[in-house]
Order: structure tokens, then C-alpha cells, then sequence
């Protein structure tokens, strides 16, 4: 890659195809979505996750998706982020969040984790919680007494289109934000 500055855009979820379509994996979902988008070349095994080096919305960027279980991840971030010198405010990371009604999506930069097991593992290997965050709403169970782990860890029940047009919502906001950085203004945003 050139000598511009680059970009770390981490998608969350849990490897093996037993996790492929389940909420926890909408990280991994807009991932690919981005890859696929963007043409970026196949996924290669690197740094504890699969990578793949390219142009999105102007920017360069290194596309992550960490193989090592979503509370692990930090792991294979920060050996990505050190390898390209990326700092920090530079990574964008790709979750999915309970807190936000099922289709909706935000941009939040640094805070409070909300009890994410991935982005406490983020934090922890990159010793700052100041990188972005894509919040993509997966929403809490219908049924109160589900544990919060059960939801997460299950498949999406909603329409499949609705489930697509949420990965193409969140792909677009990451799109704005990459396309702010090449400009100079971010701000927090919602899609």
C-alpha cells in the first residue's frame, strides 16, 4: 500500500459456520458486505483473523475480521493496528449491540462499552477504548426472562430482507465515515 494514511475497519463476530447467520455475527455480516462492495481482494489468514488490504470509500484501509471468538478479539486488532501504525482514533469496529432496537445503526466514537465482551477485549489489548464504534442494533429478546447470551448466540428471526437492508444501512455508515476521515470532519452519527 501507498504511503497515505491508513485505516483499521474491524468486523466483529465468532468464526465457524455455526455462528455465520446469528446476531453476534452481523459484525462479520457488514464486513463482508464491504469487502464485496469495494472489490477487496479474498480474505487471507493474518493477525489471529482473516485481512484484506484495499480502497473503500477513498480511504486505504485494512478490512479485519478477528478469528480468535468475539471476547478475544482485541487480541488480533492490536497486532493489525501495530503492524500498519494505525492509532487508535483510526479503527473503526464493526458490532453488534443490544441496545439499539433491531435496524438501527450508529456511530459512536470511545465511552462506554455497554457490557461488549469484543470491545473490552479491544480495549484491554489496545489500551484505549478511543477507536469507533459501528453499533449495529440487533435488539434485546421479545421475551424478557431469555438470557441476553441465548439471543445473541441465535440466528436472526426477523425477515431476511429487513436482516440485509441492516448489513447495507451499517456498510453505508461505515462508507461515511471512511469518506469524513479522507475529508477531515467526523461526528457522531446515526443511519
Amino acid at each position: 500500500m501507498d504511503n497515505a494514511r491508513t485505516y483499521l475497519v474491524v468486523a466483529l463476530g465468532n468464526p465457524g459456520p455455526e455462528y455465520q447467520f446469528h446476531r453476534h455475527n452481523v459484525g462479520f455480516m457488514v464486513g463482508e458486505e464491504l469487502r464485496l462492495r469495494h472489490g477487496l481482494p479474498p480474505l487471507r489468514a493474518r493477525f489471529h483473523g482473516l485481512a484484506a488490504e484495499g480502497r473503500m470509500a477513498g480511504a486505504k484501509v485494512v478490512l479485519l475480521l478477528p478469528t480468535t471468538y468475539m471476547n478475544n478479539s482485541g487480541q488480533a486488532v492490536a497486532e493489525a493496528a501495530r503492524w500498519y501504525k494505525i492509532p487508535v482514533n483510526d479503527v473503526l469496529v464493526i458490532h453488534d449491540e443490544v441496545e439499539l432496537p433491531f435496524g438501527e445503526v450508529r456511530l459512536k466514537e470511545g465511552q462506554g462499552l455497554g457490557g461488549h465482551n469484543g470491545l473490552r477485549s479491544l480495549e484491554k489489548w489496545l489500551g484505549s477504548r478511543d477507536f469507533w464504534r459501528l453499533r449495529v442494533g440487533v435488539g434485546r429478546p421479545a421475551d424478557p426472562g431469555r438470557p441476553l447470551v441465548d439471543h445473541v448466540l441465535a440466528p436472526f428471526d426477523e425477515p431476511r430482507e429487513e436482516v440485509l437492508a441492516l448489513i447495507h444501512r451499517a456498510a453505508d455508515l461505515a462508507d461515511e465515515w471512511l469518506a469524513e476521515r479522507t475529508s477531515g470532519s467526523t461526528s457522531e452519527t446515526e443511519g
